[in-house]
């Protein structure tokens, strides 16, 4: 959970949480759809204002309840899912401050909204019941009148619109506890879970956080936004960014599931270090093949995690590991691991792979200590005759770290063949110990020494 106070978003389906969330954070991170149930897992953000302390925020999927508080089957986006989204929202309220319930102006006050306002009376936290969908001001007396029954303060906006988001956050803040000053929370490891439909990324996340973040089904494709999941290990601070299961393009007809895609792929950019999860009872397929080749051309640092290998004979799963190593022969630095979220198999080494992967990520090394290097890279195995022509290799030089690139300048890159620049990237991982994280080695053409 967030070092910073919380408001927690709380309401029945569809009446505009995630697009509320989106407009307090000031991104569009939570999938807005119209159809019910888009959001089941619980998402946090931060709320920021200027000259004024940060506060957090988390979405939470639609609840549904009758007259006795007991979970109802609710709208086909949500129908299985009912208790479990019930239960991450009150995970969510117990560490909350305060309650944002969220109601539909147009829709009116419905039976459900009554049951919910019960559930949070008991909670006995501040509340303040937003009153969505409530596009101006002419409206706001109209749309407002019957929720004054539940006895919470209300506040007319309209999310989608902007209208009143100022005001809200203001409310909100008014809504923290007393003389709370923002407590900054240290840097974390951000790690990306990816890989396709069911193959266990939610479970691997609540195995390795210590506790029961994300709605585990099934059914493929229950986890729709890409979530962050915070959580300390051994004095060390980690976001998990659960993603969305990534299906071949031409399988996905669910314009949900689309967006769902985009926003996996895209959060393994923002992400220190991506952990593709395959499952061994599937075995590996193109579409893993497909993100493998995606992760190394954008040269994102990850590891191969072959979840499940406790339901595979030992000789089917050394196959497969052959297999997932055959398709990792266009990059061998990736790591492989076996594990196994239901029984905690090999679930300790991710985390201290991950760091030495970010660490390897972020290495320097001097100009002076890179041209000895080449020295002997050189020495030890000369570039090959092309033309009738070696390349002279002039110096090297470090442009960039995350992910470590270098630069060759010789007098004809055309004249080096692939073969030896792998040789070099081989021998420069050897000497500077980059074990696992990826490598940009260019070649420039260059007919002078000084240039």
């Amino acid at each position: 959970m967030s070092a910073l106070p919380c408001i927690v978003l709380v309401g029945r389906p569809n009446v505009g949480k995630s697009t509320l969330f989106n407009r307090l954070i000031r991104s569009n991170r939570a999938i807005t759809h119209d159809r019910p149930g888009v959001t089941r897992d619980r998402m946090e953000g931060v709320v920021r204002r200027k000259g004024h302390p940060d506060f957090g925020i988390v979405d939470t999927g639609g609840i549904t309840l009758d007259a006795h508080a007991m979970v109802t089957e609710g709208p086909e986006g949500i129908r299985g899912f009912e208790s479990d989204i019930l239960r991450q929202a009150e995970a969510a309220m117990k560490d909350a401050c305060a309650v944002a319930f969220v109601v539909d102006g147009r829709d009116g006050l419905l039976p459900l909204d009554e049951y919910l306002a019960a559930h949070i009376r008991r909670m006995g936290l501040p509340t303040l019941c937003v009153v969505n969908k409530v596009d101006g001001l002419e409206k706001e007396d109209e749309l407002l009148a019957e929720f004054h029954s539940l006895g919470f303060p209300l506040l007319p906006v309209s999310a989608e619109h902007g209208h009143n988001i100022r005001a809200l956050t203001e409310e909100l803040a008014g809504l923290l506890p007393d003389g709370y000053e923002a407590v900054h929370e240290p840097p974390a490891l951000r790690l990306a879970m990816l890989g396709r439909p069911n193959a266990g990324k939610s479970s691997m996340i609540n195995a390795l956080a210590g506790e029961e973040r994300m709605i585990v089904s099934d059914v493929a494709g229950t986890t729709r936004d890409s979530v962050d999941v915070r959580f300390e290990r051994d004095g060390q601070d980690y976001v998990f960014v659960d993603t969305a299961g990534v299906r071949r393009r031409t399988k996905i007809t669910d314009i949900v599931e689309k967006y769902s895609v985009n926003a996996a792929l895209k959060s393994t950019t923002k992400a220190d270090v991506t952990l593709l999860t395959l499952d061994a009872t599937e075995g590996v397929s193109q579409q893993d093949k497909r993100l493998m080749d995606l992760l190394d051309t954008r040269k994102i640092p990850f590891m191969v995690l072959v979840n499940k290998c406790d339901l595979v004979p030992a000789g089917q799963l050394k196959q497969l590991l052959q297999n997932v190593g055959e398709m990792l022969a266009f990059c061998k630095h990736v790591p492989i691991l076996t594990v196994s979220a239901l029984k905690g198999t090999g679930l300790n080494k991710i985390l201290p792979l991950a760091r030495k992967i970010h660490e390897e990520c972020a290495i320097r090394v001097p100009t002076g200590q890179l041209n000895r290097a080449m020295e002997e890279v050189l020495a030890r195995h000369q570039p090959p005759v092309v033309k009738r022509v070696r390349a002279k290799f002039f110096y090297l030089t470090q442009a960039e770290s995350q992910p470590p690139t270098f630069v060759f300048f010789v007098s004809d890159a055309d004249r080096v063949p692939e073969s030896y620049a792998r040789y070099l990237e081989r021998a420069l991982r050897r000497i500077f110990g980059i074990t696992h994280a990826p490598m940009r080695l260019h070649l420039r053409s260059s007919h002078k020494k000084s240039q």
